[in-house]
């Protein structure tokens, strides 16, 4: 899952020195929990997006079968569903839906609604981002390639209003996990036909005063530039439960100017801290400092469509010309080296293929036909506006010091950003995967032909073999050993050239409760509450 400005932040921090209430001591009282989320959604239509900035809001404004655990990362309580069973290969799954579960304007919520949803995004017609993280289903792949156009013969079925059988075309252990990402969760059918067809593209429906959501908040107002406010949906099942009246989400995309924000008491939280920042905060604030792991690796995309860039061996030099703990030492604090993209899993270590070797990466460019950096185009890196730019500005030095290659940091405001990627419209870019549930194959799929998250032109038939080998066997290590192979493949030929693993470093209020340490920094709205 990949990674906005706060015109107004100046004036509240003029505003509020003048004031004897903070912003945060306000929301304290209103029980409104003030989150910085580095900047504007792409959408709010769960179809469309793909984003970690967009994920945030969107699991307040809808929920899954399962819910998210306050404290583990491999805690599954009830959601939408209150039970489920599998068969013995966990080729079968069964949900059952609760019959009390409501839309936030007071319609049921049925199994209709979730086969509308995987309809939806599935369907061809819609072009959805991210529909294969629904390929896991029977069928699938093969309806949203339009290779079958049958829904019925695809591996969801709705027995009754309350039942909810999903057919996987793999044995799919992890389901549970994935079933809290977004693009699993139900959308309001009644709704997205209100405003047109099913595969109509950015309606009015995901807007404020259209919205409707089955989560524990609703929204209220989404003002570009300024916030998303969310107001607690008191037709939510466990809205008795919840303690917060809402939640406000503010686009800084200036994690300096978030810092000061949060130290003006203008934020219950941040997106980030800038790691230049981290020691003085441990000196001057350790009660607002948080630093912990996180399942997500910092890398840089190639578009190998474009000339030079198509020679792997540019690609590899590139690589081997970055001095990663040299990153992590000075800019990337918190942050671990990596030479390949996914972090280790459980029982799954992949090889640490590329590391800083400048004599190889010399010789490399030179093999590839263009010794000392001669004939190589001057490169541009597209970074979104809350990209580091002390990490294009060393990645430059490194580049210009060892192999003669220029490049011009691009930095585009977040939806011009993923939208070059998705189009093919850059050269190299530096980018974040977030993992979506604890498993290899959360990092690995990503790259196979034609997925909505590529954004590279890279496929390798080799390579989607041993996926597709990963995936039919029932033995974990056998499993996990084709996922290495495969890894193996993508990173020697480096359409992606990997940075490190990010910890996450980030500040919170003390008064914040029921906030735990995830490693898929998941933390559910709903059991948030503000105790000053």
């Amino acid at each position: 899952m990949t990674r906005c400005t706060l015109l107004l932040l100046p004036a509240l921090l003029c505003l509020a020195s003048c004031q004897r209430e903070t912003q945060v001591e306000k929301a304290n009282r209103e029980k409104i929990f003030i989150v910085g989320n580095a900047n504007d959604p792409k959408a709010l239509d769960p179809h469309l997006v793909t984003g970690v900035i967009e994920h945030n809001i969107i699991r307040a404004l809808l929920e899954g079968l399962v819910a998210e655990d306050p404290e583990s990362d491999t805690g599954y309580p009830p959601g939408a569903a209150t039970s489920w069973e599998h068969n013995a290969d966990f080729t079968e799954w069964t949900f059952h839906l609760r019959p009390d579960g409501k839309w936030s304007d007071g319609a049921p919520l049925t199994s209709a609604d979730f086969d509308f949803a995987y309809h939806r995004l599935l369907h061809p017609d819609l072009a959805g981002p991210y529909a294969e993280m629904l390929y896991f289903i029977k069928n699938a792949e093969a309806f949203n390639k339009g290779e079958i156009t049958d829904w019925s013969q695809v591996g969801v079925a709705t027995p009754d209003d309350y039942t909810l059988k999903i057919t996987m075309r793999e044995p799919v252990p992890f389901l549970l996990g994935m079933t809290r990402h977004y693009t699993w969760f139900p959308v309001p059918r009644h709704v997205i036909l209100r405003f047109g067809k099913m595969t109509d593209r950015f309606t009015k429906w995901s807007e404020a005063g259209n919205y409707v959501g089955n989560g524990p908040f609703v929204l209220k107002e989404w003002r570009f530039n300024d916030k998303v406010e969310t107001v607690k949906n008191p037709l939510y099942w466990n809205a008795a439960h919840v303690k917060l009246n809402g939640v406000r989400f503010v686009p800084v995309e200036n994690f300096y100017t978030e810092t000061r924000g949060f130290l003006a008491g203008q934020l219950h939280t941040t997106y980030q801290l800038p790691p230049p920042l981290v020691e003085k905060i441990r000196a001057e604030h350790p009660e607002f400092l948080r630093q912990e792991p996180y399942l997500a690796t910092d890398f840089i995309r190639t578009n190998i469509t474009r000339p030079v860039l198509d020679n792997p061996k540019v690609r590899m030099a590139m690589s081997l010309a970055i001095d990663r703990k040299q990153l992590c030492d000075n800019i990337l604090q918190g942050n671990t080296p990596c030479g390949t993209i996914t972090p280790d899993l459980g029982d799954y270590h992949p090889d640490q293929i590329v590391s800083f070797d400048p004599e190889r990466a010399k010789a490399l460019l030179a093999e590839a036909g263009y010794p000392g950096g001669k004939g190589v185009p001057r490169f541009k890196i597209l970074m979104s506006s809350t990209g580091s730019r002390a990490t294009i500005e060393a990645l430059q030095a490194m580049w210009k010091d060892t192999l003669g290659i220029l490049v011009d940091p691009q930095p585009k405001d977040w939806g011009s950003y993923v939208t070059a990627q998705q189009k093919l419209d850059y050269d190299i870019a530096l980018a974040a995967w977030t993992g979506d549930y604890l498993d290899p194959s959360t990092f690995l799929l990503m790259w196979t032909k034609g997925n909505g998250n590529n954004n590279t032109g890279w496929s390798n038939e080799e390579f989607e073999r041993l996926l597709s080998e990963a995936a039919h066997q029932s033995d974990e290590k056998q499993r996990l050993e084709f996922f290495k192979k495969a890894e193996r493949i993508l990173i020697e030929e480096q359409p992606i050239l990997p940075i490190s693993y990010r910890g996450r470093n980030y500040l919170l209020r003390p008064e914040v409760k029921g906030w735990h340490k995830l490693l898929l920094d998941n933390h559910p709205w709903a059991e948030i509450s503000l105790e000053p």
